[in-house]
């Protein structure tokens, strides 16, 4: 098993399953080291093999669909387990423990991100600096070109195989642009999807996405554009996206979406897929009236 770069504790990201899922449900089995555990979340973190047909080798965490087996699991053990994904979740059950082996020591710590090194993190109430992009339709794009409208922006990549993390970021947006088409008062919201994957990822891709969701592209705008370029934008609002450099399908990544100001400025920043269409609405009430 190849080893990937673990997601840290500041990229935990919470999955959402249901308790009984539909029939058109798929599984995979799946052989792999538990990394931690976050029983509070129902999540083991494992750093697996490649899932034949469906994805590639990486650590991540995932949800287990009984809470109670956390208890017999301890960083460091070896297990097998089913890995079920249906239509909107995924999550691991079946374990069985195989072994055990010393986990792989962290990578050094990077040093803290620097105003000089282009990746210092935006607070709120900051400028979002501008950055260059394509849209959907093949046309250049600057992020400043959304000044005057509240926008809501996240970050994705279309081939993302599992239904919590970024088609859970497209859902969300699909649901709340119907609440935008309809309230007066967020009629000016506008939603960014940005892509980190912009060599799968190009405009006619970006195109057909955005119908697969219905996206309405007066008020829906799909980005891509130079990867580094991106990339560096992206982790202002602390992305962390990791690409394996033998296997293009292997992205390991975090999740961010953010509100930003009419005037440019950062709002807000949502960790990972812990944040509901209703409450981001929410927010963006209270923006609109000045609260």
């Amino acid at each position: 098993m190849r080893s990937h770069i673990v997601f840290s504790l500041w990229i935990a990201i919470a999955a959402t399953a249901c308790n009984r899922p539909p029939s058109d449900q798929h599984s995979y089995p799946v052989h792999g080291q538990v990394q931690s555990i976050d029983a509070p979340r129902k999540l083991v973190t494992l750093k697996h093999d490649e899932i034949k047909g469906f994805m590639p080798a990486m650590t991540m965490p995932y949800q287990v669909a009984d809470p109670n087996v956390l208890t017999t699991l301890t960083p460091g053990d070896v297990v097998d387990s089913t890995l079920v994904v249906f239509s909107n979740g995924a999550h691991l059950t079946n374990f069985k423990k195989v072994g055990t082996a010393p986990l792989d020591a962290p990578p050094p710590e990077a040093p803290a991100p620097s105003a000089s090194s282009g990746f210092e993190l935006i607070k709120p109430g900051a400028p979002v600096p501008d950055a260059s992009f394509v849209d959907q339709d093949g046309k250049k794009r600057t992020f400043s070109s959304f000044k005057g409208s509240p926008v809501v922006m996240t970050f994705i990549y279309t081939k993302c195989p599992l239904p919590t993390f970024c088609p859970l970021m497209d859902r969300h947006f699909a649901t709340m642009q119907k609440t935008l088409k309809s309230e007066p008062a967020l009629k000016a919201v506008h939603l960014v999807t940005v892509s980190f994957d912009p060599t799968v990822d190009t405009p006619p891709v970006l195109k057909k996405h955005a119908k697969e969701l219905n996206a309405d592209l007066t008020r829906w705008t799909f980005l891509t554009g130079d990867r580094d370029d991106i990339d560096q934008f992206a982790a202002r609002f602390g992305v962390s996206v990791a690409r394996a450099l033998n296997d293009p399908r292997d992205i390991t990544h975090n999740l961010r979406t953010v509100i930003v100001n009419p005037d440019g400025t950062l709002a807000k920043v949502y960790t990972g897929n812990d944040w509901s269409p209703e409450g981001v609405l929410a927010d963006l009430r209270a923006l609109a009236s000045g609260d």
